[in-house]
């Protein structure tokens, strides 16, 4: 069922919007930017769990040192963590990128795979990140829901869903395919500036007159 939000508004509406709005407000998904498809592919594994702005932080370290898989496996398993100390879990993430980087040298001839059962079988790599690839390194049909996604689109009445993998389900029930790879850094953007895990700014949403109401001191019914 589409819902009240998408019946007065395109989903193209719906994106830009979101967009403007993120990068308006300086929004730190937007700080991003990649030369290829493996500093996609390694940004969005540190991502997990991480704040963007010490995913960033992370990625200048690493990606002035490091230009492709064969630049990684120059370097220790320590010296990959000293470099990308301040994101989460960052000793399981430093062995993370010096696995992918042998993999893609031995397996992939030095390329990040394009297809998301290759991309599934790098260490690190579950369906969000894998979808982040496809969309933003390769423009392929795929739509990457973090918790941002989940977050506002349940927010938002555009789903009722509990679990992230539902709300891909949904959303690709509902947004034209053309549209799946834009889906997710607006709605990043968006939750890090307005629609904001705690405390939304409702009172500044360029969508309050279409989103069900939410109290900003009551938490709200969905993660």
């Amino acid at each position: 069922m589409r819902r009240a939000v998408i019946s007065d508004l395109s989903w193209e509406e719906i994106l830009d919007v979101m967009e403007r709005t993120a990068r308006s407000r300086g929004a730190p998904v937007y700080s991003f930017a990649f030369k290829n498809p493996f500093e996609v592919l390694i940004a969005a594994v540190l991502s997990t769990r991480t704040r963007d702005e010490d995913t960033l932080k992370a990625c200048r370290r690493l990606f002035r040192i490091v230009k492709g898989p064969e630049d990684v496996l120059k370097l220790s398993e320590d010296e990959i963590d000293k470099l990308i100390r301040n994101v989460g879990f960052h000793r399981v993430k430093a062995r993370y990128v010096r696995e992918i980087s042998r993999m893609l040298v031995e397996r992939f001839g030095s390329k990040v795979p394009e297809d998301p059962k290759s991309l599934l079988s790098l260490p690190g790599v579950g369906r969000k990140v894998a979808n982040v690839v496809l969309a933003n390194a390769f423009g392929k049909p795929a739509i990457a829901v973090d918790t941002h996604v989940h977050r506002i689109a349940n927010r938002m009445g555009i789903v009722r869903t509990v679990t992230p993998e539902e709300t891909e389900i949904e959303l690709k029930k509902l947004v034209p395919v053309e549209l799946w790879h834009r889906v997710n850094r607006p709605f990043v953007g968006f939750g890090q500036t307005v629609c904001r895990p705690r405390r939304p700014l409702c009172d500044q949403c360029p969508f309050s007159r279409l989103c069900p109401k939410i109290s900003v001191s009551t938490p709200p019914p969905y993660p």
